[in-house]
């Protein structure tokens, strides 16, 4: 039988697909080809009829596969009868491609379990069609709108448009019309492609994917790495079906790699509330013995992971992999259960910006990627956050400057939240942008801390009132000299002393809080509230008015109350602020922990509409803490922007609040110790909060961060049951001090760690005081350490240092200054020197610690500022042990070395910071621990820095590629700048390292400035005191003058700057030059 004109004879079409499998596919390939053009068409699918009509017994259809590489079958789906009530499906299949067994009958049965709307006018798209039969039955059923079955293997694509022709067209040739006047080829195409890569590269989004996917790995690896074409052997192709290869994923363990990499992939062509349904289990089935499950037996012998089979169709007690496999080594038939689960994704738009950004060059974190959350509020917490830090990471190269008082974002965020929740209206200039990711203005009544603890410790080091009354839930952070002092009572004429905090403790209930401020007459409050009091404002206003009456400043804790929230609580306190200005002798606080994921990340605010107790308490965070995390800043600026931005904008305008009905009385104000330093001081310049500003005065690099860096930094939040193992950083911190410094540690050395290395000195330097000793800081020394000392009262020395030495501390020097002192506390900041930047070498140290050792000394090492040295050629390095081995401190037991330092300068972490201390003596360690409210690093800033020292270990490459390179960028900076400094008329300390030099105005010190902004001028006659003002004021850049470094003449600038600003403070010195000239 022939089709004339066509196929030519059917015996001759017969005898070519006998020769082999290739030469059948050849055959049907040409039909294929008949079928695409419509005027052979119907011709082609007549002859197709008759081919089938030809072999139409099971045995001679099953007679044909084997003799001449094909058959054509039918597939019933009877009980899934589609809009055309059609109960089966012509399928043609050769031995290249995958032959339908149980296992994909299965999956169409999960199919079928979903509601008839799950395809329906949809876009779907089949993983691994094989020879269609499953889309075809999809489009037959649910009328999509349209399906797009996707095969890696070239002969399956052809052969399922094949089968696609076989059931558009009926048995004469003519096209078969559903009921809404559509074809199965106007809702089916079938295209290669490996797994979405097809829907990807052609923009195609998607409503649906399914996929009955293989889960075993080939036997052979080598064979999945060859080239896919359709030419490929029967076998190599054939196996596409049965096996999957490696996929990079942590999923590969279990045989579920492919998937996996399926359900990345289709998270970027994903439609919001689009589904994906696969299969777990499949392959082997009854009828799949040529399956080879060896890899399986290989994945429960190197993990504790079982595999369940069964023997046969009706077995019901499971078998492992291992047993299986012998089992069907012998000729017995094997199973398994196959299941079908169907996923959606939470919030697609963030998952689509998480997996974006693995895809640009952080692949190698996908497998710490954990997205199942059996908790709702917990996903809808952490995934916007991963997405937003993704964001971050993805579009900046380093981390912005953000102001001591907390990052303008998080502070205009708070702010909205308490105008769109609350109707408190802070200031007239909060929540502007609806992205909230750029600011132009700021919310100046709202302060950023590291925790509630550090605000309220804060604000009575600020006071430093003669007695505080505090809660007796808060006393408890509060240092334990604080609640043992007994210096209430004071002689009339007494002068009351500033260096005695005397607490005493209280109960939280507002009657007897009251009853106590009546009785004691303290100078400052801080207290919460009890939960069946919070609920009115009645305890807040009576306490108002009490504090008031008698002169006491009161600071309120709300943190109990505060709910993070669309529908937050009523709170009482918020109810009188939506209505009342806050008195100016009031402050709130309130500490952040009430999020869903990590109960021990905080964050705290103060709210204050006192301008110089905003301003102050600003301040504090500089001197005491150097700034909050920034990472938790960014975790709850990504809460509150989540509860506001669904918000709309209050489209009534604010209630008008009621000022202060009366004036307290006379109030404690700033110590005198503090308001002396908070004015002298020369911390960073933000007041301004003008963005054109460029910081050559902060201790923080701009340089870019590298890929190593930000992944280590994703995958700690991406991770969910971290071990404590993977957060303990102590051993790397161990073996990090004696590879840079030869500074072992032995029992009983105490590690104690910290959000930066400031807040760790700053305890050292109570220590130092809590022992009556003196403060030595060689002269040279950073200034805001030094400014941090003077704030917390300690006894202080300078000690000079000579030019003719590069200000370095010499051993003649210190020793002069050591006779004079009782109980001598020295600082060295080294190898760096801040802010010179210049070492000290091996022989230095061994010199300045011997005679240290002579005098009883305790010495603070502080090697925060080290790590990139940039000219170190004859420096050589340190080996601290050594020199200590050689001292003998029993006639001084007072000598020791504690080793303090950070991590953001050698791990290239920027503004992510990482404080260490290394404790050898008991009472150093007794005495540092009494001293609470240290804020401590959170969790995921641990496993961060675990992992970048992990990786420092094994020396990876693009972290020590990029420390290489930030040593060059440093390296050319300083040329560069003591070029254009010398060039200005500046005389220049050449820097070896770090990231600060210094420089001496020489030519500028008698001469007049005049400045013209604004309509207002300015002029000053330049000297050591104004020459940083005249800088900021005439060219917007920010330095440190000679009051920060100590050094008489000489201004601070830091040169880790990204690359456009450090061009533009390059023309900033020489425009002042030029200013200065004329």
């Amino acid at each position: 039988m022939a089709v004339n004109g066509v196929c030519g004879s059917m015996d001759e079409f017969l005898e070519q697909c006998k020769r082999s499998g290739d030469s059948a596919y050849g055959a049907f390939r040409s039909l294929l080809e008949r079928l695409e053009d419509p005027s052979t068409r119907a011709e082609a699918r007549i002859f197709f009829s008759h081919l089938q009509r030809r072999f139409d017994s099971k045995e001679a259809s099953e007679k044909c596969l084997e003799t001449y590489h094909f058959r054509i079958h039918d597939i019933y789906i009877e009980q899934y009868e589609g809009y055309q009530k059609r109960k089966k499906l012509t399928m043609m299949v050769i031995p290249s491609i995958f032959i339908p067994e149980d296992w994909s009958f299965t999956f169409y049965e999960g199919l079928n379990r979903h509601p008839d709307s799950i395809f329906k006018d949809k876009t779907v798209a089949e993983l691994g069609c094989g020879n269609g039969w499953i889309s075809i039955a999809i489009a037959e059923k649910w009328s999509p709108s349209k399906v797009y079955g996707l095969d890696i293997n070239p002969r399956a694509v052809r052969v399922s448009w094949i089968n696609l022709y076989l059931n558009a067209l009926d048995d004469n040739g003519q096209l078969i019309y559903d009921g809404e006047k559509k074809t199965l080829l106007d809702r089916v195409e079938f295209h290669e492609s490996d797994l979405l890569s097809y829907c990807r590269d052609n923009h195609i989004e998607l409503e649906r994917i399914v996929g009955c996917i293989p889960q075993i790995l080939n036997p052979n690896p080598d064979a999945m790495s060859k080239m896919i074409t359709e030419n490929a052997s029967e076998e190599f192709l054939y196996s596409l079906s049965n096996y999957c290869a490696l996929q990079g994923f942590v999923e590969d363990q279990f045989g579920l790699g492919l998937i996996a990499r399926a359900v990345e992939e289709g998270i970027a062509v994903i439609k919001p509330l689009g589904i994906m349904i696969f299969n777990m289990g499949g392959r082997p089935g009854q009828g799949a013995a040529d399956t080879d499950i060896s890899a399986l037996v290989e994945i429960e012998k190197n993990s504790p992971h079982r595999f369940e089979f069964f023997m046969g169709l009706v077995g019901d007690q499971p078998i492992c992999a291992r047993t299986a496999w012998a089992y069907g080594k012998a000729g017995g038939r094997i199973s398994h259960a196959l299941s079908v689960y169907s996923c959606q994704l939470r919030q697609p738009k963030q998952v689509k910006q998480i997996f974006e950004f693995l895809k640009n060059g952080f692949h190698g974190i996908n497998n710490s990627l954990d997205l199942s959350f059996e908790d709702d509020s917990v996903a809808d917490e952490k995934i916007p956050f991963l997405a937003y830090l993704a964001s971050v990471l993805k579009e900046n190269s380093f981390f912005p400057y953000e102001p001591p008082a907390g990052s303008k974002r998080l502070r205009n965020l708070i702010a909205g939240f308490m105008k769109t929740y609350h109707h408190v209206p802070l200031s007239a200039d909060t929540y502007c942008d609806a992205d909230l990711l750029l600011f132009n203005s700021f919310c100046k009544n709202v302060l950023v801390f590291p925790s509630r603890a550090m605000a309220i410790e804060n604000a009575l080091r600020l006071f430093s009132p003669r007695l505080a009354i505090v809660d007796e839930h808060l006393a408890r952070y509060l240092p334990r000299q604080w609640l043992t002092s007994l210096a209430i009572e004071r002689a009339e004429g007494d002068i009351p002393s500033e260096d005695v905090i005397t607490v005493i403790e209280a109960p939280r209930q507002s009657d007897l809080m009251i009853e106590l401020i009546k009785k004691l007459k303290p100078q400052v409050v801080v207290t919460g509230m009890a939960h069946f009091e919070a609920v009115t404002s009645s305890a807040f206003e009576h306490l108002l008015g009490t504090t008031r009456e008698i002169g006491a400043r009161l600071f309120l804790d709300i943190s109990d109350q505060f709910e993070l929230s669309s529908l937050p609580s009523s709170n009482g306190v918020l109810k009188y602020l939506a209505g009342n200005i806050l008195p100016s002798h009031a402050a709130i606080v309130c500490g952040l922990l009430k999020n869903q994921v990590y109960s021990d990340l905080e964050v705290a605010f103060v709210i204050s509409e006192e301008e110089t107790i905003c301003k102050a308490l600003s301040k504090t965070v500089e001197l005491l803490q150097g700034n909050t995390a920034l990472i938790s800043q960014y975790y709850y600026g990504c809460l509150f922007h989540e509860l506001l931005a669904f918000q709309l904008a209050d489209r009534h305008p604010p209630a008008q609040r009621e000022g202060e009905k009366m004036k307290a009385g006379k109030m404690i104000g700033f110590s005198s110790s503090a308001s002396s330093v908070l004015s002298q001081a020369e911390l960073s310049i933000s007041e301004a909060y003008d963005s054109s500003l460029i910081h050559m005065d902060v201790d923080q690099s701009f340089l870019p961060i590298p890929g190593p860096v930000k992944a280590a930094l994703f995958e700690s939040f991406a991770r969910q049951n971290v071990t404590e193992s993977e957060i303990d950083v102590t051993t790397n911190i161990r073996r990090f001090i004696e590879t840079n410094f030869g500074f072992l540690t032995h029992n009983p050395t105490e590690f104690v760690y910290a959000d930066c290395p400031l807040a760790l000195f700053n305890k050292l330097v109570l220590c130092c005081i809590q022992e009556g000793g003196t403060l030595c800081f060689p002269a040279g020394s950073n200034g805001n350490y030094v400014s941090a000392a003077k704030f917390l009262k300690a006894n202080i020395i300078d000690i000079p240092t000579k030019l003719e030495v590069g200000f370095k501390l010499t051993n003649k020097l210190l020793s002069d200054v050591l006779e004079t002192v009782k109980r001598p506390w020295v600082y060295i900041s080294g190898p760096t020197i801040s802010p010179t930047g210049l070492l000290y070498s091996n022989e230095d140290m061994e010199k300045l610690l011997s005679t240290c050792a002579k005098y009883g000394a305790r010495v603070i090492i502080d090697t925060s500022f080290s790590g990139l040295e940039f000219n170190s050629k004859d420096w050589g390095g340190w080996d601290l042990e050594r020199s200590l081995e050689k001292l003998d401190s029993s006639d001084n037991p007072s000598f020791c070395v504690s080793l303090l330092g950070g991590l953001f300068l050698k791990m290239l972490t920027g503004g992510l910071t990482f404080g260490y201390l290394a404790l050898n003596q008991p009472f150093l360690v007794d005495a540092f621990h009494s001293f609470s409210g240290l804020s401590k690093p959170h969790s995921t800033i641990k496993y961060t820095i675990k992992k970048l020292l992990d990786l420092r270990e094994q020396k990876a490459g693009d972290l020590m590629d990029g420390v290489a390179e930030q040593k060059k960028v440093l390296a050319s900076r300083s040329n560069r700048l003591k070029e254009t400094l010398e060039s200005c008329g500046w005389d220049v300390l050449e820097a070896c390292g770090g990231f600060s030099m210094v420089a001496k105005a020489s030519e500028y010190h008698g001469k007049s400035v005049k400045v013209h902004k604004d309509a207002t001028a300015w002029e000053a006659k330049l000297d050591d005191t104004n020459i940083r003002e005249a800088m900021l004021r005439a060219t917007g850049l920010c330095i440190n003058s000679a009051s920060w470094t100590g050094l008489p003449g000489y201004c601070r600038f830091t040169i880790a700057l990204e690359d456009s600003e450090f061009e533009r403070a390059l023309d900033c010195i020489v425009q002042f030059k030029k200013l200065v000239s004329t």
